[in-house]
């Protein structure tokens, strides 16, 4: 069987295009693979919620095979990619023509899309879920979005994979840390990825400040470009503050030796999308403390694995405790890390997501 796999694939500047490649390679003991190109007797189409993924999205639907959703809400892909009629008239298919005022007022404000919960709750996945042979999510919350628009449809959850870096020697780690101007004894708090407004960023920096103020000693670095020009002026006077260090979108080594480098990775999301990220999984499988948004989203994380921080009023005062906890107890901190490397490695390596998705394209191959 000859499998057709459509994606972003390396340099595109997405996770989605880091993990399709990691899947293509663990994927080729089990099939002949088209990639990019037409045909194949099955298809694999790999979605997220931006315009890179706008002729993907079109062949999923002109072919129905197996989609990947890496992103469960679609809505912003489709602000991004759709005219204001098409747009509105996508939205009421999804929703009804009870909607049509929303969608209208929804276009019109949709500079508010990256942090307004309307724009997370209407996922817009109705159509391309109820065409698709079945639909692969990463985490329970996904599973729910889809289901819920698309009752039908066969979802499988299959654990994001995890493919292990070449190791990175602790003298380039130390270096990287001592050309940035952090000591071997700070406690380094990474922020990595692109950066927008449901990351949490100005929350997280406000936190940091006040952590340093107690005494601390800590630093914080911040790598990613972003994603949102109303984040990045409301952020680029807090770039100053004692113990930021800013960077850019990282290259891949420089990426692994910055996580080799840091001592607790910051993860929030919030309003969630149903995603599961990429960045926490490579930073828990490289035995790094990740804190992450509690939700469907890190619900098959274990409570010892991970730092699970609520999402509301109650956030930063717990990221406060939870980062003064870790700067504080840096053995604890370590075992934090090498119990989610031993999740990864358990639950999210390649070879396992390759089998389970070979199971599903075999049964979707069989379909009428």
């Amino acid at each position: 069987m000859t499998v057709g796999f459509h994606s972003p694939l390396p340099p595109s500047p997405t996770g989605v295009a880091d993990y399709a490649a990691a899947l293509l390679e663990a994927l080729r003991p089990f099939s002949k693979l088209k990639v990019n190109e037409p045909g194949g007797d099955v298809c694999l189409y790999h979605l997220g919620n931006n315009q890179l993924h706008a002729d993907v999205y079109r062949l999923a639907l002109s072919k129905p095979g197996v989609i990947v959703l890496h992103d469960a809400v679609l809505h912003h892909f489709f602000l991004g990619t759709l005219s204001r009629e098409a747009y509105i008239e996508e939205f009421v298919w999804n929703y009804g023509a009870w909607s049509r005022e929303l969608a209208c007022e929804l276009w019109e404000e949709r500079k508010r899309s990256a942090h307004d919960e309307r724009y997370f709750r209407y996922a817009m996945v109705r159509r391309v879920a109820e065409v698709s042979r079945a639909v692969v999510v990463h985490n329970p919350g996904a599973a729910r979005i889809v289901t819920a628009h698309a009752p039908a449809a066969r979802v499988v959850e299959i654990p994001h994979l995890f493919r292990a870096p070449e190791p990175v020697p602790e003298c380039e780690a130390m270096r990287w840390r001592t050309r940035h101007g952090i000591a071997p004894g700070t406690f380094l708090f990474g922020v990595f990825g692109h950066l927008r407004e449901s990351k949490r960023l100005l929350p997280v920096m406000r936190t940091f400040a006040r952590l340093r103020e107690t005494g601390v000693d800590a630093a914080l670095l911040i790598a990613g470009d972003f994603a949102s020009p109303d984040l990045a002026r409301a952020a680029a006077g807090l770039f100053e503050a004692p113990g930021v260090v800013r960077k850019n979108h990282l290259p891949e080594r420089e990426f692994w030796t910055a996580a080799a480098a840091v001592d607790a990775c910051i993860n929030l999301r919030a309003p969630a999308a149903g995603e599961t990220s990429g960045i926490g999984i490579r930073l828990m499988g490289v035995g790094k403390p990740v804190l992450v948004t509690a939700g469907e989203e890190t619900a098959r994380f274990p409570e010892t694995a991970c730092i699970k921080v609520h999402r509301g009023i109650a956030e930063e005062e717990m990221l406060m405790q939870y980062m003064m906890f870790l700067a504080l107890n840096r053995r604890l901190a370590r075992e934090i890390g090498s119990r989610a490397a031993a999740f990864i490695a358990a639950n999210h390596a390649p070879a396992q997501a390759a089998r389970r998705y070979w199971e599903v394209l075999c049964e979707a191959a069989q379909l009428p």
